[in-house]
């Protein structure tokens, strides 16, 4: 049965391009599922976004996007194709904004370990907390215009923004994961180099953790960070750095476990809204052929579900995301419920259709 007193939860879906016209609606169908046996009510919202939106409604985020967003409790992006878009006005990419609208500041990137898919290591759990609004990325650092110009045909600048706000709100986030993991955090930066920006950086990250005494922290430059998480994946749990490194080192983390197939995400701010976005890209080349990994948008999805019950205070999400996980460490044990990518045989429909039957065995042995 439904939590008491619980509404529906409305989560809009926005399938992006490329292979998120495949992996999105996986992701749906398993959630959905999943909290349909739960007892978990959730009212699905498609929304247009993307080139298909382009195509069909004339703007890849057409008008009243944001406003309809801004009304569910949370929603799942599919990759978006930016860079295949045609040199348009109204071709805009759709991300950054999304990001911003919202205040999503930190980027939320597991990385796990399974048997099987041809990982380094088979012990790896570790969590990537990514500042997601400020840094050296152009479409993030300023209100208007572009942090980067050139002044000459033969200088190009860019600008890298570091705000003590920025620093403080991922701290924060970074901190309640680590809280609730093994109460150990990393804070990764290079302030030997860079000791005004990164030098702020970590100065926010222990003034938030004052409020944190019960987690450990510790501090790494980027580089030796780089390297150790090649050789001692295992010695770390939550992570915290900015923009342009944590995007840098989640996709090393990502080709320990398998590769970006393996590489789910959540983007979290302090309001009471999340976007589920795999890290990887939409990968045209193999759109429409069954065979694009959907496990990180799958885990992604899983991830906000059980964000939002956890804000919101609904059991029933909590159980949706358990059944949920419960079927993909299952499907991912079998080659044949696995994608190429990760050492199987199956195909994208297998993975999916594994995954549904487990959770589906689950339900019936509970009875």
């Amino acid at each position: 049965m439904p939590d008491s007193n619980s509404a529906p939860l409305r989560i809009g879906v926005l399938e992006g391009d490329d292979i998120g016209h495949e992996i999105v609606p996986a992701a749906q169908r398993i959630a959905a599922t999943a909290a349909h046996a739960v007892g978990l009510d959730i009212d699905w919202l498609p929304i247009p976004i993307g080139r298909r939106a382009l195509d069909e409604l004339g703007h890849t985020m057409p008008p009243g996007t944001l406003e309809t967003l801004g009304t569910l409790d949370g929603f799942i992006l599919g990759p978006i194709g930016h860079q295949a878009y045609p040199k348009v006005p109204e071709a805009i990419n759709p991300h950054p904004i999304l990001r911003k609208s919202f205040d999503l500041f930190a980027n939320v990137r597991p990385t796990r370990s399974y048997p099987g898919l041809g990982c380094l290591y088979d012990d790896i759990d570790l969590v990537i907390v990514r500042e997601n609004n400020e840094g050296f990325q152009p479409d993030r650092n300023v209100v208007a215009g572009s942090g980067e110009f050139r002044p000459t045909h033969d200088t190009t600048i860019s600008v890298r923004v570091i705000t003590r706000e920025g620093s403080r709100k991922v701290a924060r986030a970074a901190l309640e994961i680590a809280r609730a993991r093994e109460k150990r955090l990393t804070v990764v930066h290079k302030n030997t180099v860079f000791k005004l920006g990164c030098g702020m950086f970590v100065e926010e990250c222990y003034e938030a953790g004052k409020d944190f005494p019960d987690v450990t922290i510790e501090e790494v430059i980027v580089d030796t960070f780089a390297m150790k998480l090649v050789r001692e994946p295992q010695r770390f749990d939550t992570v915290v750095t900015t923009n342009m490194f944590g995007d840098i080192l989640t996709d090393e983390a990502a080709g320990l476990v398998g590769g970006l197939g393996m590489a789910p995400g959540l983007c979290i701010g302090r309001g009471d809204i999340a976007m589920a976005q795999a890290t990887h890209g939409s990968a045209p080349d193999i759109a429409g052929k069954g065979v694009a990994n959907p496990y990180a948008m799958i885990e992604s999805t899983r991830m906000l579900i059980e964000w939002l019950g956890r804000r919101r205070g609904i059991p029933a999400a909590g159980r949706a995301a358990a059944l949920m996980k419960l079927g993909i460490d299952t499907a991912l044990a079998d080659p044949a419920t696995r994608t190429p990518d990760i050492r199987g045989t199956g195909a994208q429909a297998d993975m999916v259709a594994g995954i549904l039957i487990a959770m589906e065995n689950s339900r019936h042995a509970a009875a």
